[in-house]
């Protein structure tokens, strides 16, 4: 059986007549990696850019990630002032994130303990949209090279169904996505993180930094 193509689909759904009106709110991870999603999704859907990282632990990490992108998203609408493009602050959440994960914190990255926080991240995106009477909600978790996009999708598409509001699929690392956002990042100075959030997976950064540097 074919894979879904949904990168494909997501041009599919921006270029159906009326769409430019509507409304997604994206779940946004970081600035950097929401850098590509914002600029490809302005002018063709008004965007609201939810900062939900209820895995992000650490506040210093959690505050600055947020303020970067609030920073990012005053700069496309300077930059791109047609667009409708907006942030929705979240709330941190983090003690959901660390009961929901109990018992897998010794899974590798990209496991188990990763799939609970797509999920999380994806029904607060929905929960939000249906909120602000959104018609849209998605993630740009897609952009992320060493992220399953299949299986965020298909974990969104779920919560379509569950929670009765859209979801927009995507696969933003696609032609040449994830290269995009590297370059916007440095574009606009964008703050770029070592590791994707949870303490979990800082541990692990930390780990292989220390394992380079005693074999250099």
């Amino acid at each position: 059986m074919n894979k879904k193509n949904y990168a494909r689909l997501c041009d599919e759904i921006l270029k159906t007549p009326g769409t430019v009106d509507k409304t997604v709110v994206i779940q946004s991870c970081c600035a950097p990696c929401s850098s590509w999603c914002l600029t490809y999704l302005q002018g063709k859907i008004k965007v609201r850019s939810l900062y939900y990282n209820p895995n992000i632990v650490d506040k210093a990490e959690y505050e600055l990630r947020q303020k970067e992108l609030a920073r990012l998203v005053d700069t496309l609408s300077e930059e791109y002032p047609e667009a409708s493009i907006e942030m929705i602050p979240g709330r941190p959440d983090t003690e959901r994130f660390l009961e929901a994960v109990r018992g897998l914190e010794k899974e590798p990255e990209g496991g188990k303990r990763c799939e609970v926080g797509f999920e999380l991240r994806l029904r607060e995106a929905a929960k939000v949209a249906k909120e602000i009477g959104a018609d849209y909600f998605s993630t740009t978790l897609t952009i992320s090279p060493l992220k399953n996009a299949e299986l965020i999708n298909t974990i969104g598409e779920r919560i379509a169904a569950e929670e009765g509001i859209a979801f927009l699929p995507s696969d933003f690392k696609k032609k040449d996505g994830y290269k995009k956002s590297v370059e916007l990042s440095h574009k606009y100075g964008l703050y770029r993180q070592d590791y994707c959030g949870c303490p979990f997976s800082k541990s692990e950064s930390e780990m292989r930094k220390k394992n380079n540097e005693e074999t250099t």
